[in-house]
């Protein structure tokens, strides 16, 4: 019985394409040989752009006859090195529709943490204050200039969405409601988060035992894993545990997970609970 749940619980999957739905993330993803060359925990891979490539092998001279295969043109006519152009430094504060500067983020998310509400709440840890998830430009008011920013927080405590739109002019909170049972995608400290809940689970064994198949070397620290994911939502499944009922209403998510700069690990069928703080196998 431990070697089949073994192999359906960690097993390592190299080449293969993989993929996790949520509200507004799609993880698809199809590998190469040498996938993962420039993994960084927690984060993706850069690309290089097809057409960069194809307009390389098929250059022309500067006098327009065919460059060849280095498209390189005329024996000795190098392009000119590229010339790096700093952006033009960003300002305190934006001007209309621009985005929210770094300094009406942190201005926005310190109004909108400001005690003595937030310091009741709790975040995915269980420290004191909410999670934060995200903050955007707010829609403007009719016949009114001032910016404004929605700040998105989840209170662990009492499992609500929290939603504070701030003033930047003013400096005042204007609006504030909480919901429950509404469950935007996850932030990637509740994934990190996610990631440690199943390596420090009995379901977590499985995981490390395929890390030290594929690596040679133990796994100690979710630091060696790359991992993306989102929140779990059971209308769309078959067959939901009734360990995960409540998910919809608890913060559930989902992780995919691979070695970094190495093969994948299928961890798709362990599911966390963030509120309740379990791990429950799925499938």
């Amino acid at each position: 019985m431990y070697e089949i749940a073994r192999r359906h619980l960690g097993k390592v999957v190299a080449g293969a394409a993989m993929a996790v739905t949520g509200t507004a993330v799609a993880v698809a993803v199809t590998l190469p040989s040498s996938a993962g060359a420039n993994d960084t925990p927690g984060g993706s891979r850069g690309t290089v752009a097809a057409g960069a490539s194809a307009g390389a092998s098929a250059g022309t001279g500067a006098d327009g006859t065919d460059g060849g295969a280095g498209g390189q043109g005329q024996a000795g006519s190098a392009p000119p090195p590229a010339t790096v152009i700093p952006p033009p430094a960003e300002g305190k504060k934006g001007v209309g529709s621009d985005p929210l500067t770094d300094d009406e983020l942190s201005r926005a998310e310190a109004l909108a943490l400001a005690p003595p509400a937030a310091s009741a709440q709790q975040d995915v840890t269980g420290g004191r204050g909410p999670q934060r998830l995200g903050t955007r430009l707010a829609d403007p008011l009719p016949g009114d200039a001032s910016r404004r920013a929605e700040v998105r927080l989840y209170d662990y405590a009492r499992d609500e969405l929290v939603t504070k739109t701030v003033n930047l002019d003013t400096g005042k909170v204007e609006k504030s409601g909480a919901q429950r049972g509404v469950q935007p995608s996850a932030h990637p400290e509740e994934l990190r988060e996610a990631l440690e809940l199943i390596l420090a689970s009995p379901l977590g064994k499985g995981v490390k035992e395929d890390y030290k198949d594929a690596t040679g070397k133990e796994l100690t620290s979710s630091r060696q894993l790359w991992f993306n994911g989102d929140v779990y939502r059971t209308y769309r499944e078959a067959d939901v545990p009734a360990q995960l009922a409540r998910c919809g209403e608890h913060r559930c998510v989902r992780l995919v997970t691979k070695v970094l700069n190495g093969a994948w690990i299928d961890t798709r069928n362990l599911i966390v609970d963030l509120s309740a703080r379990t791990v429950t196998r799925v499938g």
